[in-house]
């Protein structure tokens, strides 16, 4: 159980020892048992050997606790599928765990204009999604930030290598989208360039009577995966987003057409979609996807944060503040220690993201005193967050930049005093 717990709670730490508080006391006892000085016996020590009710005992004691060891060692390599479930009782063969806090400050550089360290710190959030065992499952369900997922849930149908590039493309995007985001508030000049059309998601025409699952798909489903690039819809190449809609305007709901598009790892490909209407009232024809942004931006320096191999869009804020702390002389985070997650979006607005119990753990494993999260995530999944966060943790919803600053600046943060340093800013020759 220590080492399962371990595992899945610290992936730094895998050691039984590490979960074990016995092990520690039994050190400790030894400690004080060494240092003390030699006794002399006084009398003689009678030694009598076991009764032999005691004896008879030895036997199936040691049976006992042979076989749980035994039972312990095979259910530590049973797969977890064997009784592990997910939200929606399929086989659950990963779990959803808490990760990391880690320091943006470290993974950001940038030189053409000058550089204000600062004291407090903010912190991405990361978690890990591995697979498990029949006995991490055991001790997993009993942790409120553990979650267990079904192959579908991980991977949504794709490969391991489509959605490692989706992943990937996420973070390139909420890491430029960051860059926009933050020198854009403070005043320098910056563009926007509309990118590649990416499959982000389909449309989902109904869903479940609880909001969780998608009862019924769009037709674009049965030929298009998220992550799919389009080159060419109804004959016409395209080019960026933009193109799009001239194209469908000339066809009705119903119509058949052609899509030529490149799916990650398996190459170009086309068929037909059958066009639907827009649930948005305004009468548009679409295919029935919702498209990944892909837009490029372009800003007066250079700036490179380090993600390593870490994926997905959930760093987008916590990039966009360290980023503003960083351009910006004075404590953006009140010299403490802020962790932060959620979504940017080019207008500012701060999006949901994934496992936010689980990373409410990570936070609160790491001693930081405020975590600042998404409004977007609902009421529920904030509450469960909060649970766990407990007294120590302050869990702080905003729904864009603004409420972000200004939340930090109740912390004792500068926020709502930066102006516009970048206006007037020339690139050097």
């Amino acid at each position: 159980m220590a080492v399962a717990l371990a595992g899945l709670r610290h992936p730094a730490a895998i050691k039984a020892m590490i979960a074990s508080p016995a092990i520690q006391a039994e050190a400790v006892v030894r400690s004080v048992i060494d240092t003390q000085p030699d006794m002399v016996m006084t009398a003689p020590v009678e030694i009598r050997p076991p009764r032999a009710l005691h004896r008879a005992w030895a036997i199936p004691l040691a049976a006992v606790g042979f076989c749980s060891l035994v039972a312990v060692l095979v259910v530590a390599v049973l797969p977890a599928t064997l009784r592990a479930t997910n939200a929606d009782g399929d086989a659950a063969e990963f779990a959803l765990v808490p990760a990391d806090a880690e320091p943006v400050a470290d993974r950001l550089s940038f030189d053409a204009v000058e550089r204000h360290r600062a004291d407090g710190t903010f912190l991405f959030v990361t978690v890990r999604e591995p697979k498990i065992t029949l006995l991490d499952w055991f001790v997993g369900e009993q942790q409120p930030e553990v979650g267990f997922l079904s192959f579908e849930d991980k991977y949504g149908g794709q490969t391991t290598e489509q959605q490692h590039e989706i992943s990937v493309q996420m973070m390139r995007s909420a890491k430029e989208t960051a860059e926009y985001v933050a020198i854009g508030y403070l005043g320098y000049p910056v563009e926007l360039v509309a990118g590649d059309v990416i499959v982000g998601d389909l449309v989902c025409l109904e869903a479940s009577d609880d909001g969780q699952k998608c009862e019924d798909w769009a037709p674009s489903d049965d030929l298009l995966d998220p992550g799919d690039k389009l080159l060419e819809v109804d004959g016409t190449s395209l080019i960026t987003i933009d193109d799009l809609s001239p194209i469908l305007a000339r066809h009705e709901p119903g119509e058949r057409i052609t899509v030529r598009f490149d799916r990650p790892g398996e190459g170009e490909q086309s068929g037909e979609v059958e066009l639907i209407d827009a649930a948005d009232g305004t009468g548009r024809t679409i295919i029935g996807f919702v498209p990944f942004d892909t837009s490029t931006t372009e800003v007066p320096f250079d700036v490179a944060i380090e993600s390593g191999e870490i994926g997905g869009p959930s760093a987008g804020l916590a990039f966009t503040l360290t980023l503003i702390d960083e351009l910006t002389p004075g404590e953006l985070s009140g010299g403490g220690r802020v962790a932060v997650t959620g979504t940017i979006q080019i207008n500012g607005d701060v999006g949901a993201i994934g496992g936010l119990v689980a990373k409410t753990s990570a936070v609160k494993q790491t001693g930081a005193s405020v975590f600042l999260v998404p409004t977007a995530q609902g009421e529920a999944d904030i509450a469960a967050a909060r649970a766990v966060a407990g007294d120590d943790l302050e869990v702080i919803a905003v729904g864009n930049l603004e409420e972000a600053l200004a939340a930090l600046a109740a912390l004792g943060g500068n926020g709502l005093d930066l102006g516009q340093p970048g206006a007037g800013f020339e690139p050097p020759a």
